[in-house]
């Protein structure tokens, strides 16, 4: 359960420039999920450069992906189960009021910036699957193979562990394998592969992660937009869409409050539509990060606040008001990993430097 102890836990890792800020002339400033480190810096170049908010945020996030190494975004995005990546992004503009999305879009490693296309060259506001890919291409977008060699790899080493209640798997040795005597066969499809990456394909295929990128930015004439960019759930059912694409859940930005976010288990978002939420609450005078664990709470309370359930998975938020106050927030206060335990965090660039991570503070605590 939460508690103002658990709270406080959190809380107090928070860089106390953001709990001291107070409203006043806003200034340029980017946060972002944990993976957007690099993201932040580059959004805060372009703020600095005079760029639009929108076109700093979706220049920060192209790094994701176009990352190959960063298996929730765009290129090298862990695949659906058919082995094939679908993502998903939108946009909003805070200063039109605009948005644009696309939804399970194959083929094309930026979906941001096609998701921008939506917003400004069309009348509508989402475009899904082969449409939102015709779409991309009469736009000049090249249709490309999104799977890396990694990326194929983990989608293997998942098809492996697919067994029926004898344990058996079509993609394993066979029955008439030789007792003891496995080919190994996915070290001969991937001679390069170490036992590093096999590792890791294969904590992928017990654990698939459901990453994304949220970029948040307010610049220095209080102008605010953001995105949020996503490969999905890995070895989701093809067609699958999570709240990334749609306005008010994986994103939302109202000029005049602020602007949210959230990365995570997207079917809980999508039902307490958790950006729209948490700008409401700061429209209604929640501070950031009061508004962030009131939407964590909602969550919870839809499993009835059963620890054993929500353990299942995670979900974090990112709220950025219009004076530059921000905060981040998730359900639990991190997770275990090959190489320990892990606390959940969030990226921020306040322009004072680069980019750093802070301690994102948590509804529940995970025993360790």
């Amino acid at each position: 359960m939460f508690s103002r102890r658990t709270w406080m836990k959190g809380a107090a890792a928070l860089p106390a420039a953001a709990q001291a800020q107070t409203a006043g002339k806003p200034k340029n400033i980017v946060i972002a999920s944990a993976n957007g480190v690099e993201c932040c810096n580059i959004a805060m170049s372009w703020l600095r450069a005079g760029k639009d908010t929108l076109d700093a945020v979706i220049a920060g996030v192209n790094v994701n992906e176009l990352d190959p190494h960063d298996n929730s975004v765009g290129y090298g995005g862990l695949p659906n189960e058919e082995g094939v990546v679908e993502l998903d992004a939108s946009v909003m503009h805070g200063p039109t009021r605009r948005a644009g999305s696309v939804a399970a879009i194959r083929g094309i490693k930026t979906p941001s910036k096609i998701a921008k296309l939506v917003m400004e060259e069309t009348d509508h506001i989402m475009l899904v699957g082969e449409g939102a890919l015709r779409f991309a291409k009469t736009m000049g977008y090249a249709e490309e193979n999104l799977l890396t060699e990694k990326s194929r790899l983990a989608f293997l080493v998942w098809k492996r562990t697919l067994k029926d209640p004898n344990g058996h798997s079509n993609w394993s040795d066979g029955v008439d394998a030789p007792p003891g005597k496995s080919p190994k066969a996915l070290l001969r499809l991937f001679p390069e592969a170490d036992e590093k990456t096999l590792a890791w394909a294969h904590e992928m295929a017990l654990h698939p992660p459901t990453g994304t990128i949220n970029c948040l930015a307010l610049n220095e004439k209080g102008e605010m937009s953001g995105c949020t960019t996503t490969s999905g759930m890995a070895w989701k059912i093809p067609g699958r869409v999570g709240d990334s694409p749609i306005i008010g859940a994986g994103l939302f930005v109202d000029q005049e409050v602020g602007a949210a976010g959230s990365t995570g288990r997207g079917e809980e978002n999508i039902r307490v539509a958790g950006a729209h939420t948490i700008v409401e609450n700061m429209r209604h005078g929640m501070t950031p990060q009061d508004a962030v664990m009131d939407a964590l709470k909602r969550i919870s309370r839809n499993y009835d606040n059963d620890l054993k359930r929500l353990d299942k998975f995670d979900i974090n938020f990112y709220a950025l008001r219009k004076d530059g106050v921000y905060a981040g927030g998730s359900l639990w206060s991190g997770q275990f990993r090959n190489t320990g335990f892990v606390s959940r965090q969030f990226a921020v660039n306040d322009g004072t430097g680069n980019s750093r991570l802070v301690n994102c503070p948590y509804l529940h605590e995970r025993p360790r």
